[in-house]
């Protein structure tokens, strides 16, 4: 949630396959960097191979009962996962009931285009009955066809215990739910830690600068006693362990997104993980090409297309909607063609997939590690 704009210039810097070596705009692309990069939404010739795909985007957030929408995925062939969080510094989010109400009649009016991502409220982790309560919100949303269930990084970053003590994922507090998700045979979603500059010096070339100066609650590097971001990865590295028949998938890259190195070793490691690539595209736009296809090529069963887009209630429906699809059209041209994209001056060429890794990536994956997500329309 609250997708945090990258600065491409200092992701050349920071985003790797490694921890040592600085990513690089490909040759292929610096040599044809006089071509005018492609933009805007599908063509009329592009959109037929998108649809072809039965594309899946595993990351949105859409409370508002828009015709658009509806619409919008009905002419892409698109479907959707919509996530609910428990953020208690938006207006919108505060509500879990609210929230959960306004996902559902999304999902209902989606003709079955949408499905649902349940939450908890990690806020009340020290009442009595806790896990309890938060599992009888789960499986009602199971009972209604939910597939998944989204832990935020307000664990880890923000909620405290009495003693002033960051509550980490791997609080026991958690387990019974983690412990239910995989009974229900359900994947969870971690949002846990954000990208290394929350937790570095101000810096107004950084490339979450406005995210963290518009939201300080969660700049952890004015925070005395805050945790590393490896200890919280740490964390739920330790989730990971305790439970390996439950399948997780790590939203933003896993929030590993500057180091592709530590990325391949987690999903060597981890069976049950895999990763999606919400908001993350330029960390994986600017990886050298040759590079970036070997690692999409090894880890084409555990990569999952996904956005972030939002849809929250005020917000103009249409015009969300020609944002989404201009995303959703700039991203598959990077994949599936050798097309310019250009981000924030930079030329970039697509990758041109593999029409199966290209499946795998849009939908198989989708399919594989969120079971029921089409539903059983589809």
């Amino acid at each position: 949630m609250k997708r945090i704009a990258m600065s491409l210039a200092l992701l050349l810097a920071v985003a790797g396959c490694n921890k040592s070596q600085a990513p690089k705009a490909s040759t292929s692309a610096a040599a044809t960097a006089s071509t005018t990069p492609v933009s805007g939404p599908f063509t009329p010739q592009e959109l037929p191979q998108f649809a072809a795909l039965d594309p899946i985007d595993t990351h949105t957030h859409a409370f508002q009962d828009a015709p658009e929408l509806y619409a919008m995925l009905k002419r892409l062939n698109l479907h959707t996962l919509d996530i609910t969080l428990v953020d208690d510094h938006d207006p919108e989010l505060k509500n879990l009931a609210k929230e959960r109400k306004d996902a559902w009649t999304v999902v209902h009016h989606s003709d079955g285009y949408i499905a649902m991502c349940s939450t908890f409220d990690p806020f009340k982790y020290k009442q009595p009955d806790f896990a309890r309560n938060a599992n009888a919100i789960i499986n009602e949303d199971f009972s209604h066809g939910a597939v998944a269930v989204k832990i935020w990084k307000n664990v880890g970053m923000e909620i405290k215990d009495g003693k002033g003590k960051y509550i980490m994922p791997d609080n026991p507090v958690f387990e019974p739910i983690f412990k239910n998700i995989q009974a229900h045979n359900k994947t969870l979603i971690v949002h846990l830690a954000d990208p290394n500059t929350i937790w570095e010096a101000p810096n107004p070339n950084a490339a979450d600068y406005d995210y963290y100066t518009q939201h300080p609650e969660l700049y952890m590097y004015t925070k005395p006693g805050a945790p590393s971001k490896a200890a919280i990865l740490v964390a739920r590295d330790h989730v990971l362990d305790a439970n390996p028949n439950l399948r997780m998938v790590g939203a933003h890259l896993g929030s590993m997104e500057a180091d592709f190195h530590q990325l391949a070793q987690h999903l060597d490691k981890y069976p049950n993980f895999a990763v999606d690539l919400a908001a993350r595209m330029p960390y994986v736009e600017m990886q050298p090409r040759a590079s970036l296809i070997a690692f999409i090529a090894k880890y084409q069963d555990r990569l999952i297309y996904a956005t972030d887009n939002e849809l929250m209630p005020g917000n103009n429906p249409q015009s969300t909607m020609t944002e989404w699809e201009d995303r959703y059209a700039n991203d598959w041209r990077f994949f599936a063609t050798n097309d310019i994209v250009e981000y924030n001056g930079h030329k970039i060429q697509g990758l041109a997939l593999p029409q199966p890794i290209l499946r795998k990536l849009y939908h198989d994956n989708a399919v594989k590690w969120f079971p029921g997500i089409l539903g059983s329309s589809h």
